[in-house]
């Protein structure tokens, strides 16, 4: 049976319920396998410290059978940081997917097109006039970033959307956000823009579990509208007139997707600060790893945790007791990626 003839009773099952899913073996044993990989090495993140504590103690404390020391430090002190990086990588992850999907380049990761720059300026500005509480942070980073993505897209149109475009537009609505926040933070008071340089590194230094109920507050609702997109997203990669023909309506499927998009960047800019490269990568390793046709939302989210995790176990670890900004170490992971990336890009447009 041709593709072709298999296409429609897809596309009518995807209509009667938008949670039915056509799962590939290889790619739901990729993000099982990213997932238990995450998941060991949060609790090597766990074990590691200056009170070391054996992986199996670890295991027994977060089931309730640690001594009254081993809570302290697992639970108390360890674990948010742990679950905050296992739930924000998830999110750069599901943000990349989605604006790789929309772009259809694998370039277009909200840390390239300007999306975070536009989150970061907009949470500065919150910073800045004296207001620290989360949510009214979280409220500057996402209207920064949702006006950083109009703007992107509004410059971007004509006739349609081009992915390279965005691209380039979004690089430069990037630099000139920079430019604006280097302006807020030279212009602020000292105490704030120590602070403000310091979270711009992204970090995940001092998280508690005050950091943990908002992350999980604003992130679970989007992801459950992503899982109710997932499928219109992938035939918004087709074009739009084949989605459209399809059913899809494509101006409200791509606002809902923008948005859900900003508000992981948000959440963990509100949270962490700017992390740089993750959102970029894991789409693409999980896609490669799955061997499947495009991004995947549950595979990106999967290596994004992955990556994260791992990233801050070397941040914590790598010139202890000194702890490294965890976008540090992204920045430098990433950027290699990033290389390497333009010239696979370059040698296969060849």
């Amino acid at each position: 049976m041709s593709a072709l003839d298999t296409r429609p009773p897809r596309m009518l099952e995807i209509e009667r319920g938008p949670l039915t899913r056509r799962i590939s073996l290889r790619g739901a044993l990729a993000v099982i396998l990213a997932l238990t990989a995450a998941l060991l090495v949060s609790i090597l993140a766990l074990s590691l410290g200056d009170f070391v504590i054996a992986p199996g103690d670890v295991i027994a404390t977060l089931f309730g059978m640690g001594t009254p020391k081993q809570t302290l430090v697992v639970v108390e002190w360890r674990l948010p940081r742990a679950l905050l990086a296992l739930m924000l990588g998830a999110a750069l992850g599901a943000a990349g997917a989605i604006f790789q999907s929309m772009t259809r380049n694998p370039l277009g990761s909200p840390d390239i097109i300007g999306f975070d720059a536009g989150a970061y300026t907009g949470a500065l500005i919150v910073i800045t006039s004296g207001t620290f509480g989360y949510l009214t942070i979280a409220l500057g980073a996402f209207g920064g970033g949702l006006v950083a993505a109009l703007a992107v897209y509004l410059l971007a149109f004509r006739r349609g959307f081009q992915g390279f475009r965005l691209i380039i537009v979004g690089i430069a609505v990037g630099s000139m956000l920079a430019s604006v926040t280097s302006w807020l933070i030279l212009n602020s008071d000292l105490r704030v823009s120590m602070m403000a340089a310091s979270w711009g590194m992204g970090t995940l230094n001092g998280a508690g579990w005050d950091r943990i109920f908002p992350a999980v507050a604003c992130l679970v609702p989007l992801g459950v509208l992503c899982a109710v997109m997932a499928d219109r997203m992938h035939l918004l990669e087709m074009g739009d007139d084949t989605a459209a023909a399809l059913g899809v309506r494509t101006g409200r499927v791509r606002a809902l997707l923008l948005v859900a998009g900003v508000g992981f960047s948000a959440v963990v800019i509100t949270l962490a600060g700017p992390i740089a490269f993750i959102a970029l990568a894991a789409p693409q390793i999980a896609r490669r790893v799955a061997r499947s046709a495009g991004v995947t939302l549950s595979g990106a989210a999967a290596f994004g945790a992955l990556l994260l995790a791992t990233s801050d176990l070397i941040a914590q670890r790598l010139f202890a007791p000194t702890q490294l900004p965890v976008g540090l170490v992204t920045v430098v992971l990433g950027g290699g990626y990033l290389v390497w990336l333009l010239i696979h890009e370059a040698r296969r447009r060849r």
